[in-house]
Parts: structure tokens; sequence; C-alpha cells
């Protein structure tokens, strides 16, 4: 049984900086597919990173680098390091594993989904 519980979120001011965290059980990390998908209250769920087999990094363009992914296997944790947020960043994050062959910012690819972190940005 698949599970992710997200934390680290919250209220920070424009130009500050905030990490997500995403801690996964049930989960292999031999060869994952992982992500960090957002949501606000008016727009679809969206991409913002990913990481696959590979072990490199895909992010949404819209960020221009502001964000960094990485994760740690043996913790079986995922991280998300925001740097110079903007309002515009505001939303509930998830993070998300994809069990199938394809991986990337696409959120139909992705099974197991947490329950996502609040992010404010003012």
């Amino acid at each position: 049984h698949v599970q992710l519980v997200e934390s680290g979120g919250g209220s920070v001011q424009a130009g500050g900086s905030l990490t997500l965290s995403c801690v996964v059980s049930g989960y292999s990390f031999t060869r994952p597919c992982v992500g960090w998908f957002r949501q606000n209250s008016n727009s679809a769920r969206e991409g913002v990173a990913a990481i696959g087999a590979d072990g490199h990094a895909r992010y949404a363009d819209s960020l221009q680098g502001r964000f960094t992914m990485w994760i740690d296997s043996a913790k079986k944790s995922l991280y998300l390091q925001m740097n110079n947020v903007k309002p515009e960043d505001t939303a509930m994050y998830y993070c998300a594993v994809a069990t199938g062959v394809v991986c990337g910012l696409e959120t139909n690819w992705y099974d197991h989904w947490g329950r996502g972190t609040q992010v404010t940005v003012s």
C-alpha cells in the first residue's frame, strides 16, 4: 500500500524560500518516477518537477530555475526547494509517484498521491 505524506508548507513572503518534503512508503526507489505538482483554486493541477529512473530532474518551464527537486532514496523521501517565491506560486503542493513506464510532468502518469501541503506567498 503506497502512502505519501507532504510537509513543509506554510506562509512565506515574496522573495523568500521554502522547502517541501514528502515521505513515501510502500514504493521502491530502485527505478523511481516521483514528482511534485501544484493546484490553486483557479487552475488545474500542474506538474512542477519530476525525477525519473535516470536521476535527472525535470522542471516546468514557467519556474525559470527557481525550484530544485531531489530525492533521498535511503530515506524514501523527495524534496522541493522553492527559492525567490512569488505570489503566483501560492497553491496546494502535492507529491506523487508513478508505477508505469513513462515519467515526466503529466499528472495522469501518476498513480499515488499525497494529501498536499499548502503554500501561501504574500
